[in-house]
């Protein structure tokens, strides 16, 4: 998923993105619930979660998420 990831990064200046490690982030892991990996939480501006994608997730979908989700 890192190669796709940085595809849609490249692509879209504008993203926002951060990056957690799920054995190095314990604590931000346990915090947002995550349990499967890879997992992509989309966040607000203030930080609500609007969408939450686990597993490999097709460059496509990615994509249609970031833009439903880009101005919230």
């Amino acid at each position: 998923m890192g190669p796709r990831w940085k595809e849609i990064e490249t692509e879209n200046v504008w993203l926002k993105t951060e990056f957690y490690d799920f054995d190095d982030d314990k604590e931000f892991v346990s915090k947002c619930n995550v349990t499967a990996m890879p997992t992509f939480i989309f966040l607000s501006e203030i930080g609500k979660e609007l969408l939450r994608l686990t597993g490999e997730v097709d460059k496509i979908k990615l994509i249609e998420a970031i833009n439903h989700h880009k101005d919230k």
